[in-house]
This record gives C-alpha cells, structure tokens and sequence, in this order.
C-alpha cells in the first residue's frame, strides 16, 4: 500500500483526503482482483478501510477526471524534448439491461455489427519515441436521437444563379461525433498547453471535410485515411484563360497509373511490394490541398494489387512521417484492451450517470497507472506485462494476510522464500525460484 501511495501523492492537490484514502483502496484492489471488476468484487480485495459502502459512495463523487489522468502521465512518463500526437478513437463497450445511462445500439468493429451498449470516445497522447499512448480524455456519446426529416429545399434551375459570386465554402454542419471531437479536443488542449502537440490522428471514419474543418478549427493538422476511391485532382498548372478565374482542379488523379516523380520509396517483404507515392492533390470536398500518401501493394505471385491512401493537412510532413504518425494511432488500441480486459471498462455494473463516468474513466486512469507501475520491472524484463504486475500484487495480498494468521512472527527468511514462490503463481515473464538457478 505504501507504494500506491506515493504513487497517487500527485493527486493530492485536485481531490480531498477523504477521496483520494479511498481511491487507493480501489487502485489496491484493481491490482489485486483476479476477476470481473465490480463494486462488490473490489470490496472484497480491499484493506480495511474499504467496505462496499465505501466503494459506493466514491463511484458517486464528481471527479476532474482530465486533470486526474493527465497528472498521473505529465512527470514520470513525458519526455520534454520528445515528439507527441494526439490519438482519437471511439469504444464501444457491451451492456446488456434497460437503465443504464447512455445505453443504446452502437456499431462494434469486433463484433462488426451494432450491438447494445455504451460508447465512449477518448483522446489519448501518443509518444513517438516510446511508440505508446496515454489515455487523456473521455467522453460517452449518448445514442442518436430519431428525428423528423426537413422538408426538402426547393429545386433551383439549372445554372448559375444571376449575380453570384465566389466565396468560401460554408461551415459544415457537426454530427454528434464530430461535436463531442470537437470538445474533447479544446479541453485536451487546455490542458496540456505547455506540450507543443500539433498533429491529431484518427482513423477512416474521421477522414472527411466536417471532421478536417473540426480538427483545423481547434488549431491542428490532421492525419487520417480516404476511402481507396476517393475522387483527386491534381493542382492544375496550364495556362490562365483569357477569361475567368485560373482553374484549382487539374486531371483527375488515376491509382492505377501514378507518376513515377511521385515515387519515394520501394520495400519488399516476401511475396509482397509496397511502392509508396507521396503528392499534393485538391479533394473538391476539403477547401485547403491534402499532402496525400497513396501506399501500392503488389502480391508478385498472384499479381494482385491494392492500394491505401492516407493524407494530412499538414504539406510538410514527409511521406515516412504521415505511414508512420498513422500507424502510431493503433496505441490507442491497446488502451481500449488494457482498459477491458484488466481494468472493469468491459464489467462495471454501475447505471447512474455520474457512476458510469466515473468506471470507464477509472479504468484508463489504471492504464496510465500501470504504465508507471511496470516501468522498473521492465528495466530487467522488458516483457513484463500487466497480468504479470497484477500477480505480484495479488502475491502481496496473499503474504499479508498469511502473515497476519501466523501465531508468531515469521522471520525475513521465512517471508522472503514465501514471496518468491507466492509471486510467480499465475505469471508469464516470471520464473519459479527453484528454477532461478538452472
């Protein structure tokens, strides 16, 4: 327990003793719980101090969540010199009733299907250098509501009308996604203002006009994916006509038959060549050029071909730099796992609104804990996972409560030789101490 807290002392000036005492029950319990993640399950794994009613009246509290999970990230994980991205990506999470808050039908890539739920969109912080992301930010998407179709516009005759001119394209309207993006973005920002972060990624879904308007609206440079079809033009560069404005859109860009100025670079893997092709194109729907990375790949068996094509708004990001940013978005992936499978996001039982945050936001708050828990044991393991951390933790637990039943006290060598057998039980990167020698 000490080292939990010294670890949460950070947390000491944004929550009152009361709440971070037992915030530290749950932390010790999250570490030690070998199965579902409820508010009963972790009274059970609790110190004295931590009863279910305890349990339950802290999933009540209203917490400053961002805050919470950025201070946990800012001073033993960031390097001030490093290259960070901000990383987006919606969750969706199964649930099975009737009350719970935000309940409703949500699309689920794993089951590829809409399926009953709760969906939460989170921002996290990507290190480039690190290769893994921090969860910073969370929000639940409530489920759509049905509304009435407008009445259709009436149909204007063909032609431009007399006396129009030129002029921006308009604001595009928001989907409640791109709404809850746009929120998440301007909080994140506030909050880690001194972070010098200029580049957001997300995945297809978010590769659109309205989501690109989005992101350059809170001031960054989006890195997303276009579908393969999607309709390019190159800068046009002829001669200005004699009458009207100089055209933007040039051809039509063709996949099939790229420029081979636009090539920069070939890699073989096997049976597989990736032929990477970077150019400035217009899209008519987006109001400024993309910096655009088309990804050819070629089966030299089969002679099939497929084609990726990735882009930003930034023009002066490389090709290598765009693949790779992009490929980094997939951290926030393995936050989602984390979060499920070792933290309760997949399990809490909890229905009110305030406990439902509270829940989803305390798992990623385990995320980032745990990033800074596995830390020393990595420096010798550098495979040391997190069920390997909850073993030892629950190794703890086990110790202390053999200690407390003994008659006498044991000696060191007693609890020294029980904790090393008691800490391998149920480990993957650990050895059996009879086996340390061999």
């Amino acid at each position: 327990m000490n080292d939990i807290v010294a670890l949460t002392h950070c947390l000491a000036p944004y929550l009152s003793r009361t709440h971070l005492r037992q915030l530290r029950h749950i932390i010790f319990a999250l570490l030690c719980i070998p199965g579902r993640v409820t508010m009963v399950g972790l009274s059970r794994w609790t110190e004295r101090g931590g009863s279910y009613r305890t349990v339950q009246r802290w999933f009540q509290t209203p917490l400053d969540w961002g805050m919470l999970l950025w201070t946990v990230v800012r001073t033993p994980l960031l390097d001030p010199n490093g290259v960070y991205l901000l990383a987006g990506d919606e969750v969706v999470v199964s649930k099975a009733g009737k009350s719970t808050h935000g309940l409703g039908r949500f699309y689920s890539s794993l089951a590829q299907r809409p399926i009953p739920g709760r969906s939460f969109l989170a921002l996290s912080l990507v290190d480039v250098a690190q290769r893994r992301s921090y969860p910073l930010r969370l929000a639940q998407r409530l489920p759509a509501q049905a509304v009435e179709p407008a009445a259709p516009a009436p149909k204007r005759p063909r032609g431009r009308p007399k006396g129009s001119k030129n002029h921006a394209k308009a604001r595009p309207v928001l989907t409640p996604e791109l709404t809850v993006l746009a929120a998440l973005l301007r909080a994140v920002l506030n909050l880690i203002a001194p972070l010098p972060v200029k580049h957001l990624v997300l995945d297809g879904f978010f590769g659109t006009a309205p989501a690109t308007w989005t992101v350059r609206d809170c001031g960054l440079h989006l890195i997303s994916k276009l579908r393969h079809n999607a309709a390019l033009y190159w800068c046009y560069t002829g001669p200005k006509p004699r009458r009207g404005p100089t055209p933007r859109y040039g051809d039509k860009l063709d996949y099939r038959h790229l420029p081979d100025e636009a090539h920069v670079q070939t890699v073989t893997e096997g049976d597989l060549v990736t032929d990477t092709y970077q150019m400035t194109v217009w899209h008519k729907d987006f109001p400024d050029p993309l910096n655009v990375v088309v990804l050819v790949k070629t089966n030299t068996r089969t002679h099939k071909r497929a084609h990726v094509v990735l882009f930003s708004t930034d023009l002066n990001l490389s090709a290598v730099q765009i693949v790779d940013y992009y490929s980094l978005r997939f951290q926030i992936e393995f936050n989602f796992r984390d979060a499920k499978q070792y933290w309760g996001l997949e399990d809490f039982m909890n229905v009110s609104e305030q406990a439902v945050t509270n829940a989803a936001n305390l798992a990623f708050l385990m995320v980032n804990l745990s990033a800074v828990l596995l830390q020393p044991y990595r420096q010798h393991l550098p495979d040391f996972s997190v069920l390997d951390l909850k073993t030892h933790w629950r190794a703890r637990r086990y110790l202390d409560e053999t200690i407390k039943s003994l008659p006498d006290p044991p000696t060191p060598d007693f609890i020294s030789s029980l904790w090393r057998r008691l800490s391998v039980l149920g480990g993957i990167r650990t050895r059996h101490p009879d086996r340390l020698a061999a």
